[in-house]
């Protein structure tokens, strides 16, 4: 039976993480209404990541493991779980389980208004970050935020948080998006919410409660990283890199 859902989990090197995540995710999951299916897309670990995601597809229905043998980014594993998701919607999420997966009700009644794409904000009234940022964690997304909304502005003017790891897609926008993205790190984010803008998808941004892992793994190289990747994607539209057409 086609899910309705699908819910794509990238990792790397998540061990640790990975486990309490899948048990919270199938949980809640179990007590939704809807059908669905968990896709974990492993970006070439190394520690025992895989061993332990192999061991809950023996209990966990539905859930599906897709490994790649090299780590090319979080932008290449959700892209290769997007477009090998089967459900009527497709959402990805973070192996640290900041946003559960049950705020995706809030999501539904904005795809049934005719919006495409609904995505998280931890930037808009009514979002909750426990505990909150450290003040520089906070000045840093703010800046790179305005920098995004500067530099992508015909595209992503009034959306206040890009880079929040809980983005769904109708499964219509998932294929053609997914299919035209080239970039495969942290960038992926605004490169795959311009796509959708600029084919004419409809984009809700909704406020999540957000759980800050104080342990995170995005350093100030990411956002260097982030930064690099902006300047890829303007040019990419500028030099009509993007094969709207096939």
């Amino acid at each position: 039976m086609k899910p309705y859902l699908s819910v794509i989990i990238p990792v790397y090197n998540e061990a640790k993480r990975i486990p309490l995540t899948l048990v919270d995710v199938d949980k809640r999951l179990r007590e939704a209404e809807y059908s669905s299916e968990i896709i974990v897309v492993d970006g070439g670990s190394r520690d025992s990541t895989v061993p332990i995601v192999k061991r809950f597809v023996k209990f966990v229905p539905n859930l599906r493991l897709i490994e790649i043998r090299e780590n090319y980014g979080k932008g290449y594993v959700v892209r290769r779980g997007m477009l090998e998701a089967k459900g009527s919607f497709r959402l990805f999420m973070d192996a640290d389980n900041s946003t559960t997966i049950d705020q995706f009700n809030n999501m539904l009644p904005f795809f049934k208004e005719g919006y495409e794409v609904v995505i998280g904000s931890r930037d808009i009234k009514g979002a909750k970050l426990m505990p909150p940022q450290p003040w520089y964690k906070r000045w840093l997304g703010d800046l790179g935020n305005i920098l995004i909304q500067i530099v992508l502005f015909e595209f992503l003017r009034g959306i206040w948080d890009t880079q929040c790891g809980f983005k769904c897609f109708s499964e219509e926008a998932a294929q053609k998006i997914f299919r035209l993205s080239r970039l495969n790190r942290w960038g992926f984010d605004f490169e795959i919410l311009a796509l959708a803008k600029k084919m004419g998808y409809k984009i809700k941004e909704i406020p999540v409660t957000w759980i800050n892992d104080v342990n995170s793994k995005v350093g100030l190289g990411g956002y260097f990283s982030t930064l690099r990747d902006l300047a890829r994607v303007r040019w990419n539209f500028w030099r009509n890199k993007y094969n709207f057409d096939s």
